[in-house]
Formats: C-alpha cells, structure tokens, sequence
C-alpha cells in the first residue's frame, strides 16, 4: 500500500467498536472474519500514517489471523456481521486522521475477501512472529505489538 503522505487535521483515539461499526457503516454486512481484518490493518496503518495506535485494545496472533478479543466478543458465534450486531461504538467517533486511514484501508482492502486478508496476514512478519512456536491452527493469544505492525508495515511505505 502506497503512503498516503502526512494529513492535516488530528484524530483521537477511539475505541475498536468505533473502528467496527464505522467500518461496517462505510462497507455494509460482512463475515466477521473480513471484519477482524479490516480492523487491524487500520490500527497498523494508522500506526504508520498517522504515528499512532487508532485503537487501545490489543490485537492477537489467533490460528486464523489478528483478532481483537474484544471485539470477537461483540460478534461470536456470528459469520455474518452488520452494524446492528456491534452493540456498542460510534462510527461517528473516527474524526480527522482516524476517519481518513480507515477510508484509506477500505479503499484498498475492502474489496477483498475475509479469506484473501486472512491469508495475507499469514504470511506477514507481525502475525508471524507472534505465533512462533505455535503449531498451524493451534490456539494462542500472544499479542500482536504495535511495534511490529509499525515496523513491518512502516517498511511497505514509498518514500
């Protein structure tokens, strides 16, 4: 993904509902696997773009891909997600540099399928390195650092 340059008006962080259901809003129903996606490539780009986590929460290595444990809560036992499944979160929270990465991530991952990002992420240095020592489709939590989604993906900019 090509860097998007430097933007003029400030973001704050928000919650990973927020990122969710703007996601949601912006794009209409998906599988939440999609879903999960989509939601860490915006916390990794904004940590490129816009030098900050867009979220708080944490985002873990599981055997399919990143995954926000909170969020999975707010969508388990689902494969189909809409933003009425999301209780809680305000799309209308994503202001300034927050709103324009994840309008940025949609333009050029949202077309893609849940299956497609999965596999992406599985062969990317962040998920990676977090499920060393983990077998394929074992269950683990470890975490997923914004260091290393900065570092990787920081990489993948034009200068």
């Amino acid at each position: 993904m090509a860097d998007r340059g430097k933007k003029g008006t400030q973001g704050v962080m928000v919650g990973v509902l927020d990122v969710a259901k703007f996601i949601l809003k912006k794009e209409g129903a998906m599988s939440a696997m999609k879903l999960q996606k989509l939601v860490y490539y915006s916390q990794a780009w904004s940590l490129v773009w816009d030098e900050r986590p867009l979220f708080r929460e944490k985002i873990e290595a599981w055997a399919n891909g990143p995954v926000v444990p909170e969020l999975y809560q707010a969508h388990k036992g689902l494969f189909s997600v809409d933003v009425t499944n999301i209780v809680g979160g305000d799309a209308n929270a994503l202001v300034g540099d927050s709103r324009d990465t994840v309008l940025g991530v949609l333009k050029f991952y949202g077309d893609k399928t849940g299956q497609w990002l999965s596999e992406v992420t599985h062969r990317e240095a962040p998920w990676l390195s977090a499920r060393h020592g983990l077998r394929p489709g074992e269950r683990g939590s470890n975490q997923i650092t914004n260091a290393a989604m900065s570092e990787y993906y920081g990489g993948l900019t034009t200068k």
